[in-house]
């Protein structure tokens, strides 16, 4: 797992100095759902499953924040996740694999479900199918970071639950010292970071759409 974070951490000098991108949720929800829609959620999966790489930075985004609006997505409560982690922790890579599999056709950009797929071909020195994957999850991150440079609650990141929030603070090296506060939003809620009187603020999506 180290190795996906520390290829973020090489990539966190370019995503600084790249253009930030206002979300706005409801024409997201618009677009996924309109099937003469470029952004058709189904249309944009059949690119983001078979060549992750053509997917580029707008598209990512209504990848991103439009699972918010799915009807059916699995959640890290749910009992078929809570196997598979099981699985994880038992080193059954491969069932772990098989169960994520089947996760992921119900539900393909759960980062949750990518990242254990990350660590089991990580374990298993698969170097194709873990480059796929991260393609996958770099593809997803990246639309995170181009949500803002949480440097305030106007620019915070903007995430869609609290397991993605936790896999972001890695990606962009928040150390485990640093204390979290957090207040209500308009659509969520603000978690303020603060390590060294530096903050970093990041906002959860509720999704009441």
């Amino acid at each position: 797992m180290n190795r996906i974070f520390l290829f973020f951490f090489l990539m966190m000098a370019t995503f600084g100095f790249s253009q930030k991108s206002k979300i706005n949720l409801d024409d997201i929800k618009k677009e996924i759902t309109d099937k003469d829609s470029e952004f058709y959620y189904q249309k944009m999966l059949f690119k983001y499953k078979g060549l992750p790489k053509s997917i580029d930075s707008v598209e990512a985004q209504h990848l991103y924040y439009g699972r918010t609006f799915l009807d059916k997505t699995i959640s890290t409560s749910d009992k078929s996740f809570r196997k598979l982690l099981d699985d994880f922790k038992k080193q059954d890579y491969a069932e772990t694999i098989t169960k994520a599999n089947q996760l992921l056709s119900v539900d393909p950009t759960n980062l949750d479900l990518l990242m254990i797929m990350l660590q089991c071909y990580d374990k298993q020195q698969d170097v194709k199918n873990f480059t796929y994957y991260l393609s996958q999850f770099k593809l997803l991150t990246s639309a995170i970071l181009d949500s803002g440079d949480g440097k305030s609650e106007d620019s915070a990141y903007l995430v869609n639950s609290v397991g993605d929030e936790y896999i972001l603070i890695n990606v962009i090296q928040i150390p485990r010292q640093a204390s979290r506060s957090s207040k209500p939003a308009t659509g969520g809620m603000f978690d303020i970071w603060e390590n060294n009187n530096t903050k970093t603020y990041i906002k959860v999506i509720y999704n009441d759409f």
